[in-house]
Order: C-alpha cells, then structure tokens, then sequence
C-alpha cells in the first residue's frame, strides 16, 4: 500500500536516496530541505534535480528550525511517516560553529517532535549517529553502552536528540526510532568527508591529510557503511515500529566490519585508479588526530538483524569503485 512520507534533509546525501527509493516505489513523498552552503549547493541541486523528475515527489525549501514554516507543511499533507534525515553534520565544523548545530539538531529536532505530536504519525524515524558513542574502548559498539560522555558538541546534539525522542515516546506515544548511522558513504555522498575529499584532493594536485601521527601499529578505523545499506536499512525500519511502551529505541546500522584508515586510503588509491585507467598515488601528510575525533568505530548489528533480518554487507572495495567512477564521470575526469 501506498503511503505519504515526510524527508527532512531531501537534497541532502542520505536523505536523497531515500527520498529516491520511496519515490520510485510510487509513494508521496514530501522532500524539505533549507538548502545550505554547508558544501558545495549545485550538488544538492543535482539531487534535487533528480527527484523531482518523479511527480509523486513534492518539495519545500524551508528550515527545520523555523517551526511556522514547518507546521504548514504538516496541515498541507496528511503525513504517515516521518524520516527525518535534516540536521548540521561534521564533527570538526561543530568546533568552530556550534550554533548551527544547536539550531538545527536541537530546535529543529524540537519542531519536528512537536509537529509528530500535534500531527500523530505512525513512525518517526531520525538520524542520530556514531558519534555519541564516544572515546568508548570496548567494542563492537553495542545500544546498551554507556554514551554520555561525548566528545564534540555534534555527538552531544545526538544524544540530545535520543533523550528528546524517548521523552516524547513516553508522554505523547509517538512511535520513534533513533539509527546511530556509522560512517555512510557513496557516489554524490557529501564532499566533506574523507573519501570524497582524498579524490579533490588528488586532482587538485594537493597532498592528503591524515590524522593517525604515523601510527601504523595502533591505526585509526573506521565501520564504513554503503548508502545503499543505509537506504534498505530505513525502508525496512519504518514498517516496524517499536509497540512497547515507551515506543522508543536507537539501533546501529553499520557494516559490522571495521576498516583500518591506511587500508580505506590504499583501496581508495586502487578503486580510483580502476576508474581512471591508470596507476594513481595520493601525496600524504601525516598529522595528529584531531579534537573531538575518534579511534575507532564498529557497530554491532545484533539488534538490527533481530527487528527487520537485515544488516549491511556491501564491502569496501565495492562500495568505493562504485563512488570513483561515479565522481570520474560526474566531474568528467576520464
């Protein structure tokens, strides 16, 4: 059956996929999205372009944090189930900026409980994120962990956000489900991160920069997650909503299989490489990690698999050549 879907963050990477996938399967989807200069806003228009090729796919640019603005689009449309994937990412720019954060993982979290609440959903599912788990030693990380030490301001807005969702489970019964989302990446992902900014790099003819301090023997890693994962991951979390009182839980959704940093880097040199024809090397300045990073990340996905007998497989290698070729074409580097 058919069904009207609400995504925050459309034109974001994530939020673009899954905004795709629902749209191709013939539902109405409500696609939101201020559109900010976070990175580069010509690639969120590219997304944007893309869906709205589908006309079951209606967008609004407006800002979570704007409560006004939100709560028409809730009274324009009879909205069953939310994904909100809106939110200021990067842990390093939550260093320099906090504000942007606390206005929009924290207010606009805060406007979208309230339009849930006022506007009954079947599920709000949101993006919470790795990060919460913090300098934690003992791994795979698992939902039950001690989180409440984080160590940037971004990983304290997620946590804020998974408290925030309990309480309005337990007073309001909404239905809501927190994905701690560990390291996603893909073609048209978000050109801050590492992957995506090694390749700028290198065609910019500039070395790469990576935080370990040469420490080979102790290196950092890192559960790199697929898009593609992430997107059946959701679609299949949002017909299964938590029924016990409170109906509220976080759950990992990570590849379960932790790369090492100086692997990620060599497959990525060879994947880039496959897709330009040629041998290719990164020029690489080590430097020491930074504040507010981690060691190490690595989900445990038993909770996953129990609730909807699926977790993400997709290897790095395969995930990487498919983001390589999409950049050489995208960016007309063949």
């Amino acid at each position: 059956m058919k069904c009207t879907y609400l995504v925050t963050g459309a034109a974001g990477f994530i939020g673009f996929y899954v905004a795709k996938r629902l749209s191709e399967e013939g539902n109405i989807v409500i696609g939101i999205d201020n559109l900010n200069d976070y990175y580069d806003v010509n690639l969120k228009e590219k997304r944007l372009e893309i869906l709205r090729s589908f006309s079951n796919f209606i967008f609004y640019k407006i800002d979570i944090s704007n409560h006004e603005q939100l709560n028409d689009v809730f009274k324009l449309h009879k909205i069953e189930y939310v994904i909100h994937l809106a939110a200021q990412a990067g842990v390093r720019y939550s260093i320099e900026n906090p504000k942007v954060y606390l206005d929009s993982n924290i207010i606009g979290f805060f406007n979208i409980l309230e339009a849930c609440r006022w506007n009954p959903v079947k599920h709000l599912i949101y993006a919470s994120s790795s990060s919460v788990y913090g300098a934690n030693k003992k791994v795979p990380f698992e939902e039950t962990d001690f989180v409440d030490n984080p160590v940037s301001f971004y990983a304290a807005t997620k946590k804020s956000n998974e408290l925030m969702a309990y309480t309005y489970s337990h007073l309001y019964d909404i239905p809501t489900t927190g994905l701690r989302f560990f390291t996603v990446y893909g073609p048209m992902g978000r050109p801050d991160m590492a992957y995506f900014s090694f390749v700028d790099k290198f065609f910019a003819d500039e070395p790469i920069k990576i935080f370990n301090n040469e420490n080979f023997d102790n290196d950092m890693y890192r559960d790199f997650t697929y898009v593609d994962d992430i997107v059946e991951g959701i679609i299949r979390i949002v017909g299964n909503p938590p029924k016990e009182k409170p109906k509220s839980r976080v759950l990992n959704i990570g590849n379960n299989t932790p790369e090492k940093l100086m692997y990620f880097i060599e497959t990525l040199e060879t994947c880039l490489s496959n897709s330009l024809g040629r041998p290719i090397f990164f020029k690489k300045e080590f430097e020491p990690i930074k504040q507010g990073d981690v060691w190490k990340t690595y989900a445990s996905t038993n909770r996953l698999e129990e609730i909807i007998d699926f977790k993400p497989r997709t290897p790095i290698n395969e995930g990487l050549q498919k983001f390589t070729d999409w950049y050489c074409e995208f960016y007309n580097k063949k």
